[in-house]
Parts: structure tokens; C-alpha cells; sequence
């Protein structure tokens, strides 16, 4: 008898290969092998949604060989990826394939291992058409979202704009978090810290708490002349100890990774872009070292909690191991596990596999170890010193005590210790340090906040955070700055106010959350997926076709500049494009010339080596790329993609770049 398994990926087709025998062959469909097509919606609305799938140009010769295996099997299994994206894969290829009932299987599994396999291959399931019924219905909304409104903003706006459904509710956080900043008014506080001591001897810092026995707030002293008073009473005062407690506190480890928490301490920890860290994560599941990474279960099988217990106890002793299970809060699925290695036994460190893979490997091995670990423990005290005028102030010290998780997983913590003091101890005062501060504004957003922000918010599912954050910066909406975090550009903020003002539901938040519950709704097999769809389109179509005769377009008065065009002499002036400012010839549409602006900012300060002239400057190109490149282009098309260090090679002259960590020459033919 004759199988074929059908995969997504040639990776995991390739480690699928090594716990099967001779007879059994495993192909990849090279993910979907069916979609809409790219220059049509290709919905039909009037027709009860009627969805036009066509096999892209590229799956083509894959899907004529998989038709011919096909043809030679006698049980064909698919074994797509355990999700709703895998689950419509592998509807997908059962109706391209014309695979009936007779003929197929549909298995799958969480890791990629020969006792995983092999249990899969023995317990085939049916497909879950109310699986592949919810990820269709995703991609048709975002269909309809972006074919519908795209040509209203190019319209409206400009030509090259384009919306999408959730994306334009991660741009609208952005947006909203840089008005929050812009409007944000500062207020000022101040605190008082004593430096106090014993016996002339061992000193230590203690801040003001209360007045009276009653708690000063943060914002309790408001002024410098407040603070003076309050500096004042204190330098004239006597100390002694008003009470010491000493306790053990504990930490506990933190539960292991799911998608999201995964991208998030990715871009902590290894400063990893969400996409970088999925893409990385997807290797590591198809080579078979961890379970499947799209998932928001903390669920851990009996199997992997043994070996965990094993692991800790010989490596670590029976004193560091402790059991732990963990269950996720909103509506995750527990029947997935959370993201952890697929053998304990393979520490990262033992492992031949690349650094950037053996980083993210390690991260996902050491959360998983450290979860079934002990709590660390810390001796802490609290010591309140009292005044003569009725003032107390509260040092707090804390040393660490035991380990436990902390030994696998490294946490921030501090240790501070204090003198050894006995209530109404005598203490002196050394000197009162007052110190202004001031209220911050939120921060703005890094890749982890937002994701999440956007998981808090119940925007989007785990496996879409990656694609979003992708997906607004190269449209040029949000960009990110030296500090690594998100800030809207001009034409950004321009789109987020026409969608805010002029179609409020796509951008509201608690609707696109909702809709996410209407997804899980049909998922779960409670919705039909065309009524979810009918109503939405409905209310929306309507109000699009309203605005079409409701809004004006944006008119740009054009800035008139003192540059005149190298081509016809005009006048140049400053317009507004989807990537930004730019200089255009007023000739147009006779005179097509436009020029970059050089954004002083975006100076490298380092001279074009090719021309000599123009000072290499930071740009970008039509998908939000940067590079580095000459300013005087077309006549001079020096550029780089990496940032030039401004030092020249010592072996072959040219300029050397920024390349990760590392200083490289920007020669490809010079090593």
C-alpha cells in the first residue's frame, strides 16, 4: 500500500521523511495552493458572497505533480498545521486535488516527532470545514475592506494609498498614542530621600513617606518651595527606628510562551522584529525542536511535564523542580499546547544550528524549564524611621535567598541591603536630598507594547500580529524611530483621520474585536460565515457609497521653493506623496521631474565616494526600505543598504557599514 502525505513547507516535509518508511512518500504544497485573485475582488456580493478562487500562476506546476502523486497513492493523508490557516489549506487541496472521502485522511499534530507522527497517522480526523469556513471568512472581509476602500482614499487622498481592516485599527493606536504625547501636560512632583547612619558607620537611603501617620501620595509635594519647607523641618529633626519587618517574599516563573508572548520578549530580549522571530520560530517547529509556535494555549501535555520533572531533578536536584500548570485567560485553545521544546533533553547549547535560531530556541527552552521550577526566594525588610516632629520615612532591602527558576531564566531584580538596626535605635542624619520630577507622557509604542496592546484589545489573533506590524510600515503609515519605537508619518496620520472621521467602525476598536468574536463564533460552528459577512458588507457598502458623494478630496496647495528644475527651469515645489515630502517640477504633467528631500536628520554626514560631492543620506524606497545612497541621483547611483560607518576598508578602500552588530565592508568581493 501506497501513501503520500501532503505538508505545507519542504522543511517539514524533509523531517516528516526521516520517521517514515519506504513506501510512504511526503510532498509540500508550498502553503496555499488556491486564493483570490490579485487584480479582482473576486467575491461576488450580489451572489450570496460566491468566492472566486484561482491557483496562482506559481502553484501551478507544484499542484500538476501533486495531482500525479495523487493519482499513484492509495491513501492520501493531509497533514496541514493544526489551526484555522492550516485547516483551509487543506480544504483547499482537497478540492483541487478532487480528493473524496475514500481517498484522503486528514491528520495533524502539535510537534513534529516520530511518536507525534506516528500517533497522528493511527487517529485521522475529519476536516473542520467550520475552521477553514472562519479563515475564509478573514480573508474575505479583509478583501472587501481593502478592495473597497483603497480606491476611495486614492480618490479622495492620493493614488497608491491602500486600508485594511485591522491594520488601520494598529495604525489609529499609534496615531491616538502620538496625540496622547503631543497633548500631554506635564506636572511637577517632587520626593525627599535621607541619607541616614549608624554609628558614624554603615549608612543607608530612606524616603519620605508620611506626615502625621498619613501617607504622602507621589504627587503629595508639588513644589520646590514645598520641598524647602519640608527639607527644612527634617534637617532639624532627630531619628530613631520605628518598626522593622522582615519577611520572605517569593517570585514565581513565568508560565511558558505563546505566539504572542513569544514576539514579545523576541523583540525584548533578542530585539528580534515580531516577523524575524515568527519566521525563525516556523524553522524551528519544522525541524522538529519545538511544538507548533501559533498558538495562545499554556496547556503542557502529562509527557512534557515528565520530562521537564526528569530534566530538573538530574540537572538541577529535587529541590528546583516543581509542578506547574497553567491555563490561559480569554478564549484560547486548550486542546493546543503552549510553545516549548519538543525533547528537553536537547539544551540549546548542544545544538549545531545557527546563532539567530539557537538564541530564539534557547529563550523558548529556558521559559519552558524555568516554568515547572521553584519559586525564587528573597529575604526582604521593611524598616520605617520616625521623626521627633512626627515625619516617617521607609527604607526597604531585599537579598536573594534561593533561586530556584531564576538559575534557568534570568529576571531583573536588585538587591539591596541594610544595616543591622533594632527598633528605637538612635540613627543620624547625614543630609536631605530633595529631587524635582515630573510627569511622562505614555511612551510610544514598541513592537512588543503594541502586539500587546492589540492582544489586551482583542484585535487580530496571534498569528496576525507579525503580518500587521509588516504590513504598516512598508505602506509607509508608521515608522519607526532611533529609540526602535513606532511613530505615525505625515501620510499616515492623514489616512487615520479620514478613516476615523468618515468610517468610524473600521477603525473602532471594540467593533474590530467583536468581529474577531464573530470569527470564533464560526469557528466553533455557532455562525454561518455569509451572514457574518452580509452584516457587515451591508451597513458598510452604504456608508461607502454615501461618502463617495459626501467628501471632497484633500487638495494639497503645493510649497513653492527657491529650487528651479534641472529640466525645464520651472520653479520646484514641496509636495506630499505616499513616502513622505518631496520636491516635484511645477511643469507637471509636461515636466515629470521630482527630487528627494534632504532631511538633515537623515545625514550620514559622509561624502559620496563615487562623486565626491553629495553627503551620502539616509532614504527609503516605494516599500519603506531604507538604504543609503548619493543625493545628486540620477546623475550619481551610489547606495547602500547597510549604514556607512564612515571608515574606508584597509584592504581594498571601500566604504565600511553597519551589518547587525558587526562592521563589514560594503565590497561583496572583498572579505
Amino acid at each position: 500500500m501506497k501513501s503520500l502525505i501532503i505538508v505545507e513547507s519542504p522543511t517539514k516535509a524533509n523531517t516528516i521523511k526521516k520517521f517514515l518508511g519506504a513506501d510512504t512518500s511526503v510532498l509540500s504544497s508550498y502553503g496555499h495552493i488556491r486564493d483570490l485573485p490579485k487584480s479582482t475582488l473576486g467575491v461576488d456580493v450580489e451572489k450570496d458572497f460566491e468566492v472566486k478562487y484561482v491557483i496562482p500562476t506559481k502553484a501551478r506546476k507544484n499542484v500538476n505533480l501533486l495531482k500525479k502523486e495523487v493519482e499513484k497513492a492509495d491513501t492520501v493523508y493531509v497533514a496541514t498545521d493544526p489551526d484555522r490557516e492550516g485547516e483551509a489549506i487543506a480544504w483547499h487541496l482537497i478540492e483541487v486535488l478532487k480528493l473524496n472521502k475514500d481517498k484522503y485522511k486528514r491528520i495533524s499534530f502539535h510537534e513534529i516527532t516520530k511518536p507525534a507522527i506516528e500517533e497522528a497517522l493511527k487517529n485521522p480526523t475529519e476536516l473542520n470545514l467550520d475552521l477553514a469556513d472562519a479563515q475564509q471568512a478573514r480573508r474575505v472581509l479583509d478583501r472587501i475592506v481593502g478592495y473597497k476602500l483603497s480606491p476611495f482614499l486614492w480618490k479622495k487622498v492620493m493614488r497608491g494609498l491602500s486600508a485594511g481592516r485591522v491594520q488601520s485599527v494598529a495604525v489609529r493606536l499609534i496615531v491616538d498614542r502620538e496625540n496622547e504625547i503631543k497633548n500631554f501636560k506635564p506636572e511637577e512632583y517632587w520626593s525627599i530621600t535621607a541619607l541616614l547612619e549608624k554609628d558614624s558607620k554603615e549608612q543607608f537611603e530612606a524616603i519620605l513617606s508620611k506626615k502625621d501617620g498619613k501617607t504622602i501620595s507621589k504627587m503629595g509635594i508639588k513644589t520646590k518651595d514645598q520641598g524647602e519647607d519640608i527639607k527644612k523641618e527634617l534637617e532639624g529633626a532627630k531619628y530613631s527606628i520605628a518598626s522593622i519587618e522582615r519577611k520572605e517574599t517569593k517570585r514565581s516563573p513565568l508560565p511558558p510562551f505563546t505566539t504572542s508572548s513569544l514576539q514579545q520578549e523576541g523583540s525584548k530580549k533578542l530585539r528580534y522584529p515580531a516577523k524575524m522571530t515568527m519566521s525563525i520560530a516556523q524553522a524551528l517547529y519544522e525541524k522538529g525542536l519545538i511544538t507548533y509556535h501559533r498558538t495562545d494555549s499554556l496547556n503542557l501535555s502529562e509527557q512534557a511535564l515528565q520530562s521537564a520533572q526528569s530534566f530538573i531533578n538530574n540537572k538541577f536536584g529535587k529541590n528546583y523542580h516543581q509542578l506547574r500548570r497553567f491555563k490561559a485567560k480569554g478564549r484560547a485553545q486548550e486542546a493546543h499546547e503552549a510553545i516549548r521544546p519538543t525533547n528537553t533533553e536537547n539544551e540549546p547549547d548542544n545544538l549545531k544550528i545557527e546563532d539567530k535560531y539557537k538564541k530564539l530556541y534557547k529563550l523558548i527552552w529556558n521559559r519552558f524549564v524555568a516554568s515547572q521550577m521553584t519559586e525564587a526566594i528573597f529575604d526582604s525588610i521593611k524598616i520605617e524611621v520616625k521623626t521627633d516632629n512626627n515625619y516617617t520615612l521607609q527604607s526597604n532591602g531585599s537579598t536573594l535567598k534561593f533561586d530556584g527558576f531564576l538559575k534557568v531564566y534570568p529576571m531583573k531584580f536588585e538587591e539591596k541591603t541594610l544595616p543591622n538596626l533594632t527598633e528605637d535605635e538612635k540613627v543620624d542624619l547625614v543630609i536631605i536630598k530633595p529631587e524635582q520630577h515630573f510627569t511622562q507622557p505614555p511612551a510610544r509604542y514598541t513592537e512588543a507594547s503594541l502586539i500587546k496592546e492589540l492582544e489586551e484589545n482583542e484585535i487580530g489573533r496571534p498569528s496576525t500580529y507579525a503580518p500587521i506590524i509588516s504590513t504598516i510600515q512598508a505602506r509607509n503609515y508608521v515608522e519607526k524611530n532611533k529609540e526602535r519605537r513606532f511613530e505615525p508619518t505625515e501620510i499616515g496620520t492623514t489616512v487615520n483621520q479620514i478613516l476615523v472621521e468618515h468610517f468610524p467602525q473600521i477603525v473602532d476598536i471594540k467593533f474590530t474585536a467583536n468581529m474577531e468574536k464573530e470569527l470564533d463564533e464560526i469557528a466553533e460552528g455557532n455562525e454561518n460565515w455569509k451572514t457574518i459577512l452580509k452584516d457587515f458588507y451591508t451597513p458598510f457598502n452604504e456608508n461607502l457609497e454615501n461618502k463617495y458623494n459626501e467628501v471632497e478630496k484633500k487638495k494639497e496647495e503645493p510649497i513653492l521653493t527657491d529650487e528651479v528644475c534641472p529640466k525645464c527651469g520651472k520653479p520646484l515645489a514641496i509636495k506630499t506623496g505616499r513616502f513622505g515630502k518631496f520636491l516635484a517640477c511645477t511643469g507637471f504633467p509636461e515636466c515629470k521631474h521630482t527630487k528627494n528631500i534632504e532631511d538633515k536628520t537623515k545625514k550620514t554626514g559622509i561624502i559620496c565616494p563615487e562623486c565626491n560631492q553629495g553627503e551620502i543620506t539616509q532614504k527609503k524606497t516605494k516599500k519603506g526600505k531604507i538604504f543609503y545612497g548619493c543625493p545628486n541621483w540620477p546623475d550619481c547611483n551610489f547606495a547602500l543598504w547597510d549604514k556607512p560607518t564612515g571608515e574606508k576598508c584597509p584592504k581594498c578602500g571601500a566604504l565600511m557599514v553597519e551589518k547587525g552588530k558587526k562592521i563589514k565592508c560594503s565590497n561583496k568581493n572583498c572579505k
